[in-house]
């Protein structure tokens, strides 16, 4: 089974912490299952929980050439018995394209792949009626699991922690593990986010996810006052990189032998290690959120 009990939490000693009164601590999601780990687990916990009580067929969900949203949810449909659909940007691939979407074919996943056009509707009502009537019974999911239940299982990161925590990084692509942990926050504790994507528009993105979760625009506002974006991290845009980002994660690597990834995790520590070198973090403590996301397939 799938057991949220392993990700556990490891403090780590960066920039002279002890000496400014500051801790750091990783929250190591990445333990929690080979393909369904860090926020994936997360955000298909409950997705999975609707299908069991609504005897769904399975899960039907979008991604692209490399998703690992796809490998997860072909993963944990496989583990509960559920079969599963991918619809797949870029109508030119294949199963055997690369090793993500053939062990997704392999877990049972069926793929569809269809053109960018038609893949820019994922998100519309009316697209997902049509992929009703073509695949009946399945519960569907927006890209990257980011609906309602996505954002409710990334809220119980935060309630597993039992160190006071004052500042949250975490990376951020559709919003929904940050939406998750900003609703879980005291007022007193301020969530960095990290966009991974060029010209992300987080503040609004993130209001419009919380707001479909039935908070009020004024609670919106609200918790938004706890957020800093920091959209200077993101090496040119989704998973691109240069030689600075691949000598800090090999750095860091030989340092703390924890492994980060060039898209996500790498990026948000990249970040983070360079905030911190501002005096406003000294005598608080600080949490890195390590989504996962690395895995050989």
């Amino acid at each position: 089974m799938i057991d949220v009990g392993k990700s556990i939490l490891e403090p780590i000693n960066i920039l002279s912490s002890k000496s400014r009164g500051l801790r750091v601590f990783i929250k190591r999601d990445d333990l929690i299952h080979t393909y369904v780990s860090g926020n994936k687990w997360r955000k298909l916990k409950y997705n999975i929980e609707v299908c069991i009580s609504l005897k769904k067929s399975g899960i039907l969900t979008f991604g692209g050439a490399f998703s690992n949203h796809l490998l997860a949810t072909a993963s944990a449909c496989n583990q509960f018995g559920f079969k599963s659909i991918g619809i797949v940007r870029g109508e030119e691939l294949d199963v055997n394209s690369n090793s993500t979407l053939g062990k997704c074919a392999s877990l049972g996943m069926k793929l569809v792949f269809v053109s960018r056009e038609e893949y820019k509707h994922k998100n519309e009502k009316v697209y997902h009626e049509l992929l009703s009537l073509d695949y009946p019974n399945y519960h569907i999911i927006e890209e990257g699991g980011a609906n309602y239940y996505g954002v409710i299982g990334c809220q119980e990161m935060m309630a597993e922690i039992d160190e006071c925590i004052d500042h949250v990084f975490v990376a951020q692509g559709t919003s929904t593990t940050s939406c998750g942990i900003l609703i879980s926050l005291n007022t007193n504790q301020f969530l960095h986010v990290i966009p991974i994507l060029k010209g992300y528009k987080s503040i609004s993105e993130m209001k419009s996810l919380i707001s479909k979760c039935g908070i009020d625009e004024l609670l919106v506002n609200n918790l938004l006052t706890q957020v800093e974006v920091l959209d200077q991290y993101h090496f040119g845009g989704y998973a691109k990189y240069n030689s600075d980002l691949i000598n800090f994660i090999d750095n860091f690597y030989k340092e703390t032998n924890l492994k980060l990834d060039s898209v996500y995790t790498g990026k948000v520590m990249f970040g983070m290690v360079n905030e911190l070198k501002k005096t406003k973090y000294d005598n608080s403590s600080v949490l890195f959120i390590h989504t996962g996301g690395i895995h050989d397939v």
